[in-house]
């Protein structure tokens, strides 16, 4: 048996964390990968699994032999990739990870002309506003909004995404327009737990954006989710005053829904990051996906 795909077969497995699921991914059955498992857990002479009727988890040599599998196959990948990029024909799978409000809106639009000008690249995008292990659960990119953080994860920042604070036009009718950041301390806010120290604002002035000139808000409110597209339904619905990237109101500033308040103050600068781990060999098809998202959004 080819050692290239027990191994392929073994991460697979591991990564979806069943044998069922690791098959589908591969478009093999589940019978055909326990025994490629098999045959290479008896060419190592190791459990790589322990198994039950419900669960599979790595062993403690699994886990360590998951780790050293990866940057391989990497390699492998980038060895075909370079002969296929000489024939200007990019192929193989790519797995993304973004947030739902995001990934279910602005993001397919940016994937759209990648995929017609490479149809034979396979986009597997999975939408989730939980964290997740791109090693662990077989992502190649993670696209997120936020804050450029110490990580072990390589970052790119793809585009700028400010803060913007607002609500809609009942709401300032019924309860006035906030003048100043510390005016947001007597208002219903809309609280995304996403973010963090969500219910901490800080602003700088526009004219200004030094840290010395820093204005921190303790803000508060009846109505919290975890989820900016949640957010903005309930500022559209006058609910409250939100504080939201520019992704997830533009719609609404746009059409009159939700005004904009305190321009004269920035919130804060947040990014559009994308992100992969620091041991992961780029395949060509990766880093020509990573270039056109910084080119499509830059734009």
């Amino acid at each position: 048996m080819d050692r290239l795909e027990t191994m392929k077969t073994f991460v697979a497995v591991a990564q979806e964390g069943s044998f069922t699921a690791g098959a589908r991914r591969l478009n093999i059955s589940t019978k055909l990968a326990s025994k490629y498992v098999k045959e290479l857990e008896t060419r190592l002479d190791a459990q790589l699994f322990n198994r039950t009727t419900r669960s599979v988890s790595l062993t403690e040599v699994g886990t360590a032999y998951l780790q050293r599998c990866i940057p391989m196959l990497d390699q492998f990948e980038e060895l075909d990739d370079l002969v296929k990029e000489k024939q200007s024909s990019l192929s193989g799978s790519i797995r993304i990870t973004a947030p739902t409000g995001f990934g279910s809106t602005k993001l397919p639009d940016a994937l759209l002309p990648f995929v017609a000008e490479h149809p034979k690249v396979e986009i597997d995008l999975v939408l989730s506003d939980s964290r997740v292990s791109l090693v662990e659960d077989g992502f190649d990119l993670a696209v997120r909004v936020g804050l450029m953080r110490d990580s072990t994860l390589i970052v790119k920042r793809l585009s700028d995404m400010p803060l913007i604070v607002c609500a809609s036009p009942a709401y300032l009718e019924r309860h006035g327009r906030p003048r100043a950041p510390g005016a947001l301390a007597t208002h219903n806010c809309l609280v995304d737990e996403n973010l963090s120290d969500p219910s901490v604002w800080r602003f700088t002035s526009a004219d200004d954006k030094t840290i010395a000139d820093e204005t921190t808000v303790k803000v508060s409110g009846t109505l919290h989710a975890n989820s900016p597209a949640a957010i903005v339904r309930m500022a559209i619905g006058g609910q409250g005053i939100a504080r939201c990237p520019l992704y997830a109101v533009e719609d609404g500033l746009a059409s009159g829904q939700l005004e904009r308040i305190l321009p004269d103050y920035n919130a804060d600068m947040f990014g559009l990051l994308a992100l992969y781990p620091p041991n992961r060999h780029l395949t060509a098809r990766l880093r020509r996906l990573i270039d056109h998202l910084a080119e499509f959004f830059r734009r």
